[in-house]
């Protein structure tokens, strides 16, 4: 076993410079505090009577915008953070409904989603950092005719109403999250080669990856849960 983690580590080191791999360290420590945020929004939200979903996401929009439009420095790193974290804090407050109606269904479901979504991303990000340089960079044009589409597609469903549609958009979504971890990763490693080291700005890009997944593997779990149980009682 020891073996096959140093050719691990070893396989790290000879494709990332100590440059990136720094700036990655960077960037994952942020996004680790992000979510940590996140869960201290999902805690308001869940288990105090500030039960403000819709508008902590409109202040989480405002605050991802203030983030992007203060560009990085080298001096406002604590300020741009702080927008960060407060992006991560409204994100948790405005799951906290999702999170609700989940708990209630089966509270396992969020265990079980938190760990997929985990386990996945740490996986594609690993595939990514491992991979040939440049080698997810070409999936940018698809993914984003893809996330065009599923704009397009909410448009039109929000008249036709159509279930199918529905669940089109919720899979497809999942495959664009996971689609979208392995191009940022490279495109960050890319970006701190080529001298960008705004890390701040590359663990939002994570951070929106992750929730994303996150949030779409919960309603899929709990439709399947609603589903068996129609399927038993029936």
């Amino acid at each position: 076993m020891t073996p096959n983690i140093q050719s691990f580590i070893n396989s790290f080191q000879n494709r990332l410079e100590p440059p990136v791999r720094q700036h990655l360290k960077n960037v994952y420590g942020t996004l680790m505090m992000t979510c940590g945020a996140a869960s201290a929004g999902v805690y308001v939200d869940m288990f105090t009577r500030f039960q403000a979903g819709f508008l902590s996401a409109i202040v989480g929009a405002g605050l991802m915008l203030m983030l992007i439009a203060t560009p990085d420095n080298g001096k406002n790193t604590k300020l741009r953070l702080g927008y960060l974290l407060g992006f991560g804090l409204t994100s948790g407050m405005s799951m906290g409904p999702l999170l609700d109606y989940v708990s209630i269904v089966d509270p396992s479901i969020i265990v079980t989603a938190l760990l997929g979504t985990t386990i996945v991303f740490v996986c594609f990000s690993i595939a990514a950092m491992l991979a040939d340089r440049g080698s997810w960079l070409f999936l940018g044009g698809t993914l984003m005719t893809l996330l065009s589409s599923m704009s397009l597609m909410t448009l039109v469903n929000i008249f036709m109403q159509s279930q199918f549609l529905y669940q089109a958009h919720l899979y497809l979504g999942l495959m664009l999250m996971c689609g979208f971890v392995l191009f940022d990763t490279q495109l960050i490693i890319e970006k701190r080669r080529m001298g960008n080291k705004d890390f701040v700005q590359h663990a939002l890009e994570l951070f929106i990856d992750f929730i994303g997944m996150l949030r779409r593997l919960l309603i899929i779990l709990t439709q399947k849960e609603e589903q068996d149980r129609r399927r038993k009682r029936e």
